[in-house]
């Protein structure tokens, strides 16, 4: 029974395995890419990062290069390795202008800082990095398809960004530190103003106001909130706090 088993193993071993044997000493820059490209194809994206990175280091001046950076950097995103594909796409995009792969690098940069971006409470330095090299890719490539995309994640991330600076702004608020408070909640209306958060901090700044007697600027921010947030669930409490800031005789003149 071994007798039988054991050449079957050995060629079971050479039928699978056969791809490890393969000379690629003999091969051209050409064909050791194309070999590359079919492990990546194949999703041995491990085995391909090992050729792709042997090409660029054999053969750094060669026609292919730019393609073997490239797919390097793509073998390391499908491998969610994120940072180091973040890494190899701006090495392409900065040392390798001519490539034919360098809109999709740049999109593909922005995209690998977006699967960095964390949950809204912890740092969000890949947010932000995300957001730029998207937007990079939209002023550098405004007709492309993935610019529906590349705004939508833009937009997603910003709302992750207000998101965080609501979550400072209240806790400034709890604490008693109605000055930060204000201070936040403003700059989130004035810096987020795409964001689902925005028309709620606009509330909560104007309400804050009122609350420390900063009438002007609370009438101020009354009309900003009316002329830009019509429909909100907010709107009649807004026209209210106004009309009322119109009785007192400080601000009847307005």
């Amino acid at each position: 029974m071994k007798k039988i088993l054991i050449p079957a193993l050995f060629a079971l071993i050479f039928i699978t395995g056969c791809s490890l044997d393969v000379d690629r000493s003999a091969m051209s820059p050409e064909e050791r890419f194309k070999y590359a490209l079919g492990l990546f194809e194949d999703e041995s994206y491990l085995e391909a990062i090992t050729e792709f990175e042997s090409i660029l280091i054999q053969y750094p001046g060669s026609s292919i290069a730019a393609d073997a950076q490239y797919y390097l950097a793509m073998s390391r995103f499908k491998r969610d390795e994120f940072l180091m594909s973040a890494y190899e796409f701006s090495k392409l995009i900065n040392t390798m202008r001519a490539s034919q792969y360098i809109k999709d690098a740049q999109f593909m940069l922005a995209d690998s800082y977006y699967e960095l971006s964390p949950v809204y409470s912890l740092d969000q330095k890949y947010s932000e990095k995300a957001i730029e090299e998207f937007q990079a890719f939209i002023n550098f490539f405004p007709a492309d398809p993935k610019v529906e995309e590349a705004e939508r994640k833009i937009l997603e991330l910003n709302d992750k960004l207000a998101q965080k600076m609501y979550s400072n702004a209240v806790t400034y608020e709890n604490m008693g530190m109605l000055g930060a408070a204000i201070d936040y909640y403003g700059y989130l209306v004035e810096k987020y103003h795409d964001s689902k958060l925005s028309p709620v901090a606009a509330y909560d700044k104007i309400r804050l106001l009122v609350d420390r007697k900063r009438y002007k600027e609370a009438l101020k921010d009354t009309d900003l909130f009316l002329s830009r947030y019509k429909g909100d669930s907010n709107y009649s409490k807004v026209e209210s706090i106004r009309a009322d800031l119109l009785k007192l005789p400080q601000l009847s003149v307005q």
